[in-house]
């Protein structure tokens, strides 16, 4: 199963720059790093980004970050997927540029 991590430009570069990241200053703050699933993107995307335009979505495979993602509870109870370690770049399944459009983000085809 894929999950997804919403990067702004400037964390997505310093993460493929160093080969890791603790995520974004949420994640610091929370102390895991937040994903969401597929179904729950878009609406990540429009609470926490909605009016940023130079993202990236990238995806990761829950087989390969282990046993330290944690599926726990957040918005109105849905379970949502927290990685209680550092990100690695060898991790990355694929990443796409999120760009904004008139309606909001324009997911790659096909996502949502």
């Amino acid at each position: 199963m894929l999950v997804f991590k919403i990067f702004r430009r400037s964390e997505w570069d310093a993460f493929r720059a160093a080969g890791e990241t603790r995520g974004a200053p949420i994640d610091l703050v929370d102390g895991f790093i937040h994903f969401s699933t597929a179904a729950q993107v878009a609406e990540t995307a429009e609470k926490h980004f909605a009016e940023e335009s130079d993202l990236v979505l990238v995806a990761f495979d829950t087989a390969r970050l282990g046993p330290e993602l944690k599926w726990e509870p957040s918005r109105a109870g849905a379970l949502f997927p927290h990685l209680y370690r550092p990100l690695t770049l060898a991790e990355v399944v694929w990443d796409k540029s999120l760009p904004l459009g008139a309606t909001g983000h324009i997911f790659p085809e096909g996502m949502l």
